[in-house]
């Protein structure tokens, strides 16, 4: 089925280090290729992705935090650097302020099974839909 059909978006979370591609970056490029990921687990939720689903930015470094939503503008794509890997674009969607911390993710209890939790390193990941519903909760924003 085409992305464009599907009713609801994928959720996705993608992780960068802010001091190596951060929030405030993205915002000022608007559009970015999401590239670098080398994990297998992390290569196969980038190449799940597809045009319409979305993805929560996450910081790693400093506040581990959610802080924005961009949507996923292609269907993932071998890298051209390197076709083992896989890349997909992004765009900038809204900053989640104040963004919400991996503490308070955790403290929630209600998550304690996702990759976020239980697999702290592994930078990109399905979001799950309990997920989103929580952040939408949190941020007040039925239209996440």
């Amino acid at each position: 089925m085409p992305a464009k059909s599907r009713l609801k978006p994928n959720y996705y979370l993608a992780k960068t280090d802010p001091d190596t591609y951060s929030i405030d970056q993205l915002e000022r490029d608007v559009e970015t290729v999401w590239d670098g990921v080398r994990n297998p687990t992390a290569l196969r939720s980038i190449r799940a992705m597809k045009a319409g689903d979305r993805a929560f930015i996450y910081h790693s470094m400093g506040l581990s935090a959610v802080v924005g939503i961009a949507d996923i503008t292609s269907d993932s794509r071998p890298d051209p650097k390197d076709p083992k890997l896989a890349v997909v674009d992004l765009r900038f969607v809204r900053r989640i302020d104040p963004p919400i911390t991996l503490r308070a993710i955790k403290e929630s209890g209600l998550f304690n099974d996702w990759a976020l939790v239980r697999q702290s390193r592994l930078s990109t990941m399905p979001a799950p839909e309990e997920f989103v519903e929580w952040m939408r909760q949190q941020t007040k924003d039925k239209q996440l």
